[in-house]
């Protein structure tokens, strides 16, 4: 990867990939301001974590866990790994009958354990050879800024992903471009123009040596 670091949406630096050019984003405070900024949010994340259950966002329950057994993380290993394959070659994988291996996989997709099913697209062939990640962080942490900018995030296309996160930084984006001009549009004129945006550091992708299901089940 490579970092970037950008002040005031004027580039300061430069680092380069090959024969492209990559702005460096930052607007980092001092090392004292950082520091006292991320005990600051780590304070009030450790309030976050304490809020009740209605009010913070809350993952599913894992008592299901308790109940899966090894057929069970069979049909999760199967679907993760092909998600289109039909009840009829799934029940025969994992070695049941196929009644009950579709009412196994139901009951997984209502207990929320199976969250959908996605086509994995090719971004190249697409025409979207950027992928890039942002660390931002917000001037102020409170829970209403934190749920304000994750907001946020929603309505930026260029984004695929995004997580809160600890350390200096309060988020990490995910992000998808046609190429770095427009990677850099969105971070000059929209990331860091954003209300309450106080650092943001880039890290340019190379290659991706990795591409496997968010679980290792079995392993």
């Amino acid at each position: 990867m490579t970092m970037g670091t950008v002040q005031g949406g004027n580039v300061i630096s430069h680092s380069c990939v090959g024969m492209v050019t990559v702005p460096r984003i930052s607007l980092c405070a001092n090392p004292a301001e950082r520091r006292t900024r991320a005990i600051a949010k780590n304070r009030h994340l450790g309030n976050f974590l304490s809020l009740p259950r209605k009010i913070r966002a809350q993952p599913k329950e894992t008592a299901m866990k308790a109940d899966l057994d090894a057929i069970d993380w069979k049909i999760l290993a199967e679907l993760q790994s092909d998600g289109r394959m039909t009840n009829v070659e799934l029940s025969r994988r994992v070695g049941i009958s196929a009644p009950p291996c579709l009412r196994r996989v139901k009951r997984l997709e209502d207990a929320g354990v199976i969250r959908g099913y996605r086509a994995l697209l090719n971004t190249q062939d697409l025409g979207l050879h950027v992928v890039a990640f942002c660390l931002v962080g917000l001037n102020h942490q409170s829970e209403s800024d934190l749920k304000a900018f994750a907001e946020k995030t929603r309505a930026w296309p260029i984004v695929r992903r995004a997580w809160m996160v600890s350390g200096e930084s309060d988020f990490m984006l995910h992000c998808v471009a046609k190429d770095l001009a427009a990677f850099q549009a969105f971070v000059i004129e929209e990331l860091t123009s954003a209300p309450n945006v106080d650092t943001v550091r880039t890290a340019l992708t190379i290659r991706q040596v990795k591409d496997e299901g968010l679980a290792a089940i079995g392993e």
